[in-house]
């Protein structure tokens, strides 16, 4: 890498006004792509299920597309992970959010010439964008003391809502625009998130400077004391390892539960008469609930710690599968409900186990770790949209709500557990 960026970074060692300011703008520049990046990832997880429904004409594959742009997002993640690693956060997060677009331009093209491979393929490039969007998250972070870790990733989550509850609800009004331009309805959102990524990126591109990741590698090598590393370096090896443990264990579970229950709920009200409209209003209450609580999660998460938002998150998510299981499936006000606390559960399971994984990493090599975290949380997600297809197939979306509800409470014991560590709290 360059001497170059540390050379600027090198600035900031000596003053923490500089360094306040440069957090201060981090957040505000990551917030802004992040905008854009929820309206990209919102309008595809709308309308995914429905393309591949009416393209292969059978609802057992209708998980495949977020099983896809899920697992293409693991992919992703490592990608970008070890691009941020090397490079910083600008160059990682600005390739991640462009090849996302291209992925999204992919899917329109497929769905234009009725190439149900050519979706398949264009949906695993579009999940790079899902990574990104998911991984932009810990950039508010690098400059963050540990008091502030979980309330600067919540900030960016909530502007993260603006575009995520905007895109579900600009389905009619973007699949309205994709007929008048020749295309079919349901590759609208598409438009839609291929532009929202592509300017995510642009934003981060041009305004993320200088690197905040590369700043606080340059903060911690100047601060670090020798001896003192020497004399903990066994007890924080032992507790950064359970910290990192847990924090995955309790971002995979969410991630399951929730991507399951969402990916079939459009499926769901499709056969029950519901109109694109209307999923699109439960989807983007859905959203709203996983990012819009942002800002009082990362102060809960902060004030009353880890383990105890974990613990609510479990609770949270068993609500929302038994809600959904029992909901009449002409009943907008108890899906609205089921989705908006599937949503709420997995925020706190999110910012909850990020938080941990950031107080249990080093900037030395905290981007290659966060991107192999994010791997198995896209990997997570992959296998619970690939199966909940399958489950309603040869079941019903009902047995698959209370299959997500019970395997939610997993999350008690993982977090009991973690309680051990003095620095889990």
């Amino acid at each position: 890498m360059s001497s170059k960026p540390y050379q600027l970074s090198q600035s900031y060692v000596d003053s923490q006004e500089k360094q306040k300011k440069l957090y201060k703008r981090t957040l505000m520049i990551v917030s802004i792509s992040q905008i854009f990046g929820g309206a990209g990832l919102a309008a595809g997880i709308t309308v995914g299920a429905l393309l591949a429904q009416q393209m292969l004409g059978t609802d057992a594959f209708a998980g495949l597309p977020s099983a896809l742009f899920t697992l293409g997002s693991a992919g992703a993640a490592l990608f970008v992970g070890g691009l941020t690693q090397r490079y910083g956060r600008r160059t990682g997060l600005t390739a991640g959010f462009m090849i996302g677009g291209l992925g999204a331009i992919g899917v329109i093209i497929a769905a234009i010439i009725n190439s149900v491979f050519l979706l398949f393929a264009s949906l695993f490039v579009y999940g790079a964008g899902t990574a990104t969007n998911l991984q932009a998250r810990y950039a508010g972070t690098d400059l963050a003391n540990s008091k502030q870790r979980a309330t600067a990733i919540s900030i960016t989550m909530v502007f993260t809502t603006f575009g995520a509850v905007a895109g579900p609800n600009l389905v009619n009004v973007m699949g309205d625009f994709a007929l008048s331009i020749g295309v079919p309805s349901l590759a609208g959102p598409f438009i839609l998130s291929a532009a929202a990524y592509i300017l995510a990126g642009l934003v981060l591109f041009i305004m993320l400077r200088p690197d905040p990741l590369v700043v606080a590698r340059t903060i911690e090598a100047s601060n670090q004391e020798h001896d003192h590393k020497e004399r903990s370096e066994d007890t924080d090896q032992i507790e950064n390892k359970k910290g990192i443990i847990v924090g995955v264990t309790i971002m995979v579970l969410t991630q399951i539960v929730m991507v399951a229950i969402m990916t079939m709920t459009p499926v769901h009200m499709r056969h029950h008469g519901h109109g694109l409209g209307e999923i699109g209003l439960v989807i983007g209450f859905h959203i709203g609930a996983m990012y819009l609580p942002s800002l009082v999660t990362g102060v809960l998460v902060d004030k009353l710690g880890r383990t105890a938002i974990a613990i609510a998150s479990g609770i949270t998510l068993l609500l929302a599968g038994l809600i959904a299981a029992i909901a009449p499936g002409d009943s907008m006000i108890l899906l609205i409900i089921a989705l908006s606390l599937l949503g709420l559960g997995w925020n706190f399971g999110l910012i909850s186990g990020t938080a941990l994984i950031v107080d249990s990493t080093e900037t030395s090599t905290r981007a290659k770790t966060q991107g192999t975290v994010d791997v198995l949380i896209a990997l997570s997600g992959a296998s619970g949209g690939a199966l909940s297809g399958m489950i309603v197939a040869g079941s019903s979306y009902t047995t698959l709500s209370f299959i997500g509800g019970i395997l939610s409470l997993l999350l008690i014991p993982v977090v009991i557990w973690s309680r051990g560590s003095k620095k889990l709290k």
